[in-house]
């Protein structure tokens, strides 16, 4: 009998796929992806276990919906690192791919399961054009300005990703020491040339 109050305790005070989205999204930050359970996230979000299958065919389906949330925040993160930057903002892109992973280490492994994958959810497909579209914009307008190396902007898109990502992955697992990582990324984008013109 309690379950039925509480649940629809947790329908009145808002969104319930929002409600368990966010639930997941501080599971996921306090313990790691595989501790991300259907069964805890409703616990959280007050309803019960079977709730989140009303909106979530299973728990897949729920780490997508988490991965869709990160992908909005990132995207305000990366607003934030680019606005009003005085030089390349493809550098300060990169770099704050960088920042974010340091800060986020487990969103990052996610978002490694849901994006750079041979299997993109289709859920997943509008919010990824809207950031490659906005790399790509990007990338053109550093190059406009003198700041980046002309060249196709996708393989320069492609180049960058590349770079940030293998120096994000190399500083969650622990390969790059954590309180110089931030300085080694900028480093690195340097030496390779991303918002260096040549």
């Amino acid at each position: 009998m309690k379950g039925k109050p509480t649940e629809r305790a947790g329908y009145h005070h808002g969104d319930l796929p929002a409600a368990l989205t966010t639930a997941a999204v501080e599971l996921l930050d306090e313990r790691g992806m595989e501790q991300v359970t259907v069964r805890e996230v409703a616990r959280r979000a007050g309803v019960s276990p079977g709730a989140p299958f009303r909106h979530f065919a299973d728990r897949q389906a729920l780490l997508t919906a988490v991965a869709d949330r990160i992908l909005v925040d990132f995207g305000e993160w990366q607003l934030g690192m680019v606005a009003g930057v005085e030089g390349s903002v493809m550098r300060a892109f990169g770099l704050g791919f960088v920042r974010y992973a340091i800060r986020h280490p487990r969103r990052f492994e996610l978002i490694k399961t849901r994006v750079f994958s041979d299997s993109r959810p289709a859920e997943l497909h509008q919010r990824l054009s809207d950031i490659e579209r906005s790399l790509t914009d990007i990338i053109v307008a550093d190059q406009k300005a003198g700041v980046l190396r002309p060249g196709d902007p996708a393989i320069v898109a492609l180049a960058g990703q590349a770079i940030v990502y293998g120096l994000s992955q190399m500083i969650v697992d622990g390969y790059l020491p954590p309180d110089r990582a931030e300085q080694l990324a900028e480093q690195v984008l340097d030496t390779l040339g991303l918002g260096i013109a040549n």
